[in-house]
């Protein structure tokens, strides 16, 4: 029994349960979408709150240029490229036999400053926020200071007395770990079973200790979530519920939005902006959606991408019981080789926030992700983590599906021709090279075949 019912009858009351049990791609497109300015309510966060985030990392601008030297150039800003797609795009319609009218572009937070992620927004905001919190709570800094003295020995004596914690499948723990480490805090990293060793190395030898787990990641959060709580110098960075790492996240949109401005690309009613997420738990792709629907309301169309073997998202926010069910719960088993999206069940928060907000969810399998690396490689010369590739099938999905998704929403045609195609490549950039020629070797044998 699940939640009080049967199998059989999950099944008949949810016929998309059983593609999903047999882990076949798929689609589906949110009959519950709603308009923005109606759906944005059920957040509980507002403009206000993200501009609030913004002025923080401004704020923290001069410490970030002095301490990570990667980030002077622009000014202490953790911010990836926009690039256009057009060889990808080309590759993709000849591989596919289909025509895909529109412009694809790629979003690389994969290069984002610091810690290579997404994770580099939400996580390193978080911990910034808690640094900033404490040094104004024991008057070490007023906010008209420059903050770069924070990169003093005070500072450090004052966060060393500190603890900070999050359990991750290894992106949020990189960015959480590195960030907070070099504030002078006491960092654990509770790992699941599927976070790759490179990464766990990495947080390492940034003096970060790391507590490993042969379960997957909802036990690695749970577990550091109880011992934080037996803690009360201990700040637990909870992926599944918090707003600060939210609002980190969604601090995106605006920048994406100039970047767009300044490309020359147009987002409006007859030029449609579709967006492709990876997820895994949610926190990442719906800080991100939520930043995207204030900045381009309904004329931005969000789609979650995840893997076959963890629809977590897609189960919970299809039957309604968000983090009530795990992938698990339908025989499931949440392993593959997409590590930061390795999530059995999803944030109860950003599905019941965000269910008004995604246009749609898709599930891509493994060995697509490692054909979709390799093609990327090929076409464009970029290299990401297979996780990062989830959001790549997305413009094809849109323009051949058959669930009344683009009449409903009054995509017509002439718009799918004007309109513009993002994928969020989420992380990539500090995977080993032996590592990534392995995932490049895979992909290409995959291709071939």
């Amino acid at each position: 029994m699940i939640a009080g019912m049967s199998l059989a009858d999950w099944r008949a009351r949810y016929p998309l349960i059983e593609t999903l049990m047999t882990l076949e791609e798929t689609s589906w497109f949110n009959p519950a979408i709603a308009p923005t300015a109606e759906a944005l309510a059920d957040v509980g966060l507002t403009a206000a709150d993200v501009a609030d985030a913004s002025d923080r990392l401004a704020r923290f601008a001069p410490y970030i240029a002095r301490v990570f030297p990667e980030t002077q150039a622009a000014g202490g800003l953790i911010e990836s490229p926009l690039v256009p797609a057009p060889r990808l795009q080309q590759a993709l319609a000849e591989r596919s036999g289909l025509t895909l009218p529109g412009s694809l572009w790629l979003k690389l937070d994969s290069h984002l400053p610091i810690s290579g992620s997404i994770k580099a927004r939400g996580g390193i905001y978080e911990v910034l926020k808690h640094a900033e919190d404490l040094a104004l709570q024991h008057g070490l800094l007023t906010l008209d200071d420059d903050y770069a003295l924070l990169d003093g020995e005070a500072a450090r004596a004052l966060f060393g007395q500190h603890r900070i914690a999050v359990g991750s499948t290894g992106n949020l723990g990189l960015s959480i770990g590195i960030m907070s480490a070099r504030l002078g805090f006491q960092t654990t990293v509770h790992m699941s079973a599927d976070a790759r060793q490179w990464k766990k190395d990495l947080l390492r030898a940034h003096g970060v200790t790391v507590v490993e787990y042969e379960a997957d990641y909802s036990v690695a959060v749970t577990e550091g979530r109880r011992l934080a709580e037996a803690d009360p110098h201990c700040h637990f960075v909870d992926d599944e519920n918090s707003t600060s790492l939210f609002l980190g996240y969604a601090v995106a949109a605006e920048r994406l939005k100039r970047q767009l401005a300044a490309a020359g690309v147009t987002v409006d009613a007859e030029h449609p902006l579709f967006v492709y997420l990876p997820c895994g738990v949610g926190g990442g792709p719906g800080g991100v959606a939520f930043g995207l629907k204030l900045a381009f309301g309904d004329t931005v169309h969000c789609l979650f991408a995840e893997p076959t073997h963890s629809p977590c998202m897609l189960l919970g926010v299809y039957t309604g019981q968000h983090d009530a069910v795990s992938v698990q719960d339908f025989g499931i088993d949440n392993r593959t080789a997409a590590d930061g999206l390795a999530v059995g069940r999803p944030s109860g928060f950003v599905g019941r926030a965000m269910q008004r907000l995604i246009d749609g969810y898709f599930t891509v399998s493994d060995e697509e992700l490692f054909r979709l690396l390799a093609l990327l490689e090929h076409s464009e010369g970029l290299r990401l983590e297979p996780s990062a590739l989830a959001g790549v099938p997305g413009m094809a999905r849109v323009l051949t599906e058959q669930q009344g998704y683009r009449e409903r929403l009054g995509l017509s045609d002439a718009r799918l021709a004007q309109a513009t195609h993002l994928v969020w490549a989420t992380g990539g950039s500090m995977v080993p090279e032996t590592e990534m020629d392995g995932y490049l070797a895979h992909g290409r044998r995959l291709l071939q075949d």
